[in-house]
């Protein structure tokens, strides 16, 4: 149970930490209004924030992110940006989420 917890913290903090940054993206890409600043800045503070809520040294909780990181931005690459994912995202994703996995389910011992 303790591993589906820290799993969905993982994607709360990769969609916020995406936000953050994907807005300013627009503003500076895409010719979006400055205001996209105001609740991207929001967004990376509550990446930043969620970081802190893992029980486990900043070094372990950044690692095991790191996995969930990688499969949240493919989920972004297809559902926002509209891309096709390919069999080799897929596999990617799916190694970066067990290295995630194994190193949570160390935190405790």
């Amino acid at each position: 149970m303790e591993l589906l917890k820290t799993t969905g913290l993982f994607f709360v903090t990769a969609l916020a930490e995406i936000l953050g940054c994907y807005l300013p993206w627009l503003w500076l890409r895409q010719q979006g209004s400055v205001w996209l600043l105001v609740p991207a800045t929001f967004s990376l503070i509550a990446f930043v924030w969620l970081l802190t809520l893992h029980p486990a040294a900043s070094g372990r909780v950044y690692a095991a992110y790191g996995g969930v990181y990688v499969a949240t931005a493919l989920a972004w690459l297809y559902w926002v940006d509209g891309v096709k994912l390919s069999a080799w995202d897929m596999v990617g994703a799916g190694f970066a989420l067990l290295g995630m996995a194994i190193i949570t389910m160390g935190w405790g011992k």
